[in-house]
């Protein structure tokens, strides 16, 4: 059996790169290869950050020395994330193992597009050292290509996995899941339910996650509608599970994306969704929801307001989220893809 190390964050950090790896815990990934983890990340304050990535470098040095793994997957996004990886890439190729970077984040505009010339340089330098990239739709492929060369990237979407089909009633109740700052579109999302609570005075939105809370919950205070928000922090496990089932549709205005995993959630659910046309969020929603320009306030409060006062548009969208999922975003789908890739980089 061939053996993978792959580089990780801990289990429990917030965020769709470590979803995408609990979904692979006990899958059949784990039986067709012998998968060595090597966690380089967690959450907290920066001395436990440090001593994590200390601890992982570690346990990467023992784990080619001792355990030889044919393979590296290193799972990566921009920013610190991509500087953490630096050192694991270069071990890797100096053990002269094939490396598979997998690359989830969407901030590629601002770490490279506009970055000085030393630091794409130094971009360049550290993937060139790189065998295969993974990355989450053929936009994000597009775009990455002025710096990777189209024959080493694979586009593999995320994936969700569907619930038991949920009856759901009408509580007016719109959801949006991830970190809570401006490019994910969460200071617009006051000003949309503003205009919603103007048609649908009982509107609730649900906004799970964390980040820059006092900021919208001061937005919301001055724009009048603090009473129509709840603000659950981040969420897991049954209490996730509670708040998809009692959502009546799903509200992503992101300014950028790559493949949010969160979507993919709410359509496992059954969920219809409401997002923004970026990345690779036009190749998820279709028939199942709507989506509108980043930034167009009417556009979204006139979406979410139609589907609120429509049960029947409501529960049909959401039926095709479902759907979606279950023939194109499955676990099993998604594991596939992934080890065709592990095969063509083996034998190469």
């Amino acid at each position: 059996m061939k053996k993978v190390c792959m580089v990780i964050p801990n289990p429990m950090v917030k965020g769709g790169i470590a979803a995408v790896i609990n979904g692979y815990r006990g899958s059949r990934l784990e039986r067709d290869y012998q998968i060595i983890y090597v966690e380089s990340y967690a959450d907290g304050g920066k001395i436990k950050k440090f001593i994590k990535g200390i601890c992982g470098y570690l346990h990467f040095v023992k784990v080619i020395l001792v355990d030889r793994p044919d393979l590296v997957h290193i799972h990566s996004s921009f920013g610190p994330s991509f500087y953490r990886k630096i050192p694991f890439i270069y071990m890797a190729s100096w053990a002269g193992l094939p490396i598979i970077n997998h690359i989830h984040g969407s901030e590629f505009g601002k770490f490279y597009t506009d970055a000085g010339v030393r630091k794409q340089r130094l971009v360049r330098k550290i993937w060139g050292k790189c065998t295969r990239f993974i990355v989450l739709s053929e936009e994000w492929k597009r775009i990455f290509s002025v710096v990777i060369p189209e024959e080493k990237m694979a586009v593999i979407e995320n994936f969700s996995v569907a619930a038991p089909a949920i009856s759901r009633g009408n509580r007016k109740t719109v959801l949006f899941l991830g970190a809570i700052n401006e490019m994910k579109g969460c200071y617009d999302i006051v000003d949309v339910i503003a205009e919603v609570k103007k048609r649908i005075p009982d509107v609730k939105m649900i906004m799970c996650g964390d980040g820059e809370i006092k900021g919208v919950k001061g937005k919301a205070a001055k724009c009048g509608v603090l009473d129509r928000f709840e603000f659950p922090g981040w969420v897991r496990g049954e209490k996730k599970d509670q708040i998809l089932r009692e959502a009546d549709l799903f509200f992503l205005p992101s300014y950028t994306e790559a493949m949010p995993m969160s979507i993919l959630d709410a359509m496992g659910y059954g969920l219809p969704i409401i997002a923004s046309n970026v990345g690779g969020i036009p190749r998820i929603v279709r028939d199942n929801g709507s989506m509108c320009e980043p930034g167009d306030i009417r556009g979204f409060s006139d979406k979410i307001t139609e589907l609120l006062e429509n049960d029947e548009k409501r529960l049909q969208e959401g039926q095709r989220s479902r759907e979606i999922v279950e023939k194109e975003y499955s676990l099993e789908a998604h594991i596939k893809r992934i080890e065709q890739q592990y095969r063509e980089v083996l034998t190469k």
